[in-house]
């Protein structure tokens, strides 16, 4: 876990964010709490990810989701190195992640 995130109101906001319970609920929070382009690029980077794990090409992926090579690159970077935050999600969610190098 990165300890420059840790904080008390980032532990605050992640509670927040537990209380959620339906799409409706995070529809309404996140609008609220995040710009537009701020929840597309999450959401984007989320796609990325999936498409990632699914041995999607870097140029399938920019075409599919408008993500740049940097940010494709980026999320890879998190997937391969990152605190397995992506792969916990996929699992919970029943998604195949598939065997990744460490």
């Amino acid at each position: 876990m990165n300890k420059k995130i840790k904080t008390e109101a980032v532990d605050h906001l992640f509670e927040a964010i537990l209380t959620l319970k339906t799409p409706e609920e995070c529809y309404a929070f996140f609008e609220d709490v995040c710009t537009v382009n701020e929840l597309l690029s999450l959401s984007q980077r989320y796609e990325v990810a999936k498409m990632l794990r699914e041995k999607k090409t870097y140029l399938d992926i920019a075409e599919r989701t408008g993500a740049s090579t940097a940010t494709i690159s980026r999320v890879n970077r998190s997937l391969n190195y990152g605190n397995d935050g992506y792969d916990l999600v996929f699992e919970r969610l029943g998604y195949e992640t598939g065997p990744q190098e460490k």
